[in-house]
């Protein structure tokens, strides 16, 4: 999730970050892993203002390439992707 490369990217913990949006660090947490569908906007605009970004900054997904690209440069490439075998033809 693309929160989860800006966070790492400004070198904040999972704990320190939520701490520093204003967030319950389980709450942060259940967002990040995209087990809350449904954020609330002003969880957004903690979150924007925690990263020392605006609203449209967080949400702007070419403004975060660089970012990316520096935290992948930083932390490399890592997939969690679990692999599932294929289905069998019937």
């Amino acid at each position: 999730m693309r929160i989860r490369t800006l966070r790492e990217a400004h070198g904040f913990t999972q704990e320190s970050f939520a701490e520093r949006a204003g967030l319950t660090y389980k709450h942060y947490q259940q967002v990040e892993a995209g087990r809350k569908p449904d954020i609330r906007l002003s969880t957004l605009i903690k979150m924007a203002e925690g990263l020392g970004l605006t609203l449209s900054e967080l949400v702007d997904l070419d403004a975060a390439l660089p970012i990316a690209a520096e935290s992948q440069q930083k932390y490399g490439s890592k997939s969690r992707r679990r692999k599932v075998a294929p289905r069998p033809n019937r």
